[in-house]
């Protein structure tokens, strides 16, 4: 009988084991993008064009009582020479650790900011790439924050709030100084409300910058309508130029109060989705460097996975303003840019 126990133990025992190891996944993901862009009289081979190329890790683990372990190392990569992007950064893109429970998700690490993930996943039909991507004239927050810990909370009757905190640990250092961001989403049907600030620490003796934005899209069925109207002040608030692109007399500089405001559609026909979008840049300050942004494109799905595109924006500068026509990855060299292209996820 002894014997008969001791078995029927070590098999209860190991019929556990692959159940506590199923608590625990790990998967590999990734996007890979390329084609032909033709900006400023130049035609190129370029990555990333619709979608950053990447190549990621992410990961769970069951502790019990509804608390995971999360986490999420993600690479950029371009395509086009194999390199790493994101000034070659290994986990350039995402690199967080956290825990999820009923009562939220709190992450640590390199993450995204929250006005321009409202600004991309919320307002714009182009969703931050191609030739049309409203991140040409709107905001200008650095896509991704250093140093920061984010708290997500759980969603209650479609509301859905976030607060992220980035320390800057680099005194001195503009792109890299104290942040807070605060977002409140609400989601019902097909109906996508955002509403998400991110501030951050200026330089001595300069103004903090600081970008809002209001963002929505509602799906009716055989569209769906985009709108979003931000806010930009302080220094470093909207995009700035190290170069004179288009040869002013008088290089440009940054605005440091602008309005933006953005409407789009897109139209799905069968595999086919048709994109356009405007985008209007209004410079508050003295030199009242407004711009405007008109795109087009679509995008034909060769399988759930993979999709070739074609796009083109146009850009009207006033009063000497140097804003360009970039894509996901690239700012651009010129006021207008076709693109076409193949994505494929995995």
């Amino acid at each position: 009988m002894k014997k008969i126990a001791i078995v029927a133990g070590l098999a209860t025992t190991l019929g556990a084991l692959p159940a506590a190891h199923a608590q625990s996944s790990v998967e590999v993901y990734g996007l890979m993008d390329a084609g032909l862009v033709q900006e400023g009289g130049v035609s190129k081979l370029t990555s990333g064009i619709s979608a950053g190329s990447r190549l990621g890790l992410r990961g769970t683990e069951a502790l019990g009582n509804g608390l995971q372990a999360v986490f999420t190392l993600e690479a950029g990569v371009l395509s086009d020479t194999g390199r790493s992007d994101q000034a070659g950064q290994l986990f350039g893109r995402q690199a967080f650790v956290g825990l999820n429970s009923p009562l939220g998700m709190l992450t640590v690490g390199r993450q995204y900011n929250l006005q321009s993930q409202a600004l991309t996943d919320v307002a714009d039909p182009f969703e931050g790439g191609f030739a049309g991507a409203a991140t040409n004239l709107a905001g200008y927050s650095a896509t991704r924050i250093d140093n920061t810990v984010r708290y997500t909370s759980p969603e209650w009757r479609g509301v859905t709030g976030t607060v992220m905190y980035g320390a800057g640990e680099h005194t001195g250092i503009a792109a890299d100084q104290r942040s807070l961001g605060l977002s409140l989403g609400y989601v019902n049907g097909p109906l996508t409300l955002r509403l998400a600030r991110q501030s951050r620490a200026g330089e001595p003796g300069k103004a903090d910058a600081n970008n809002t934005i209001l963002a929505g899209n509602y799906n009716f069925g055989v569209a769906t309508a985009f709108a979003g109207y931000g806010r930009n002040t302080g220094e470093g608030s909207s995009m700035f130029f190290a170069e004179n692109p288009y040869g002013a007399a008088q290089a440009p500089t940054a605005s440091n109060d602008s309005r933006d405001a953005i409407v789009g559609v897109s139209v799905p026909l069968g595999a086919t989705t048709l994109l356009a979008s405007y985008v209007r840049k209004d410079d508050r300050d003295a030199a009242n460097r407004d711009a405007q942004q008109l795109a087009i494109g679509a995008t034909y799905a060769l399988s759930k996975r993979s999709k070739v595109y074609v796009a083109y924006a146009h850009i009207r500068n006033r009063n000497d303003a140097a804003y360009m026509v970039g894509n996901a990855t690239e700012v651009g060299s010129g006021n207008r840019a076709f693109n076409i292209g193949l994505r494929h996820s995995f």
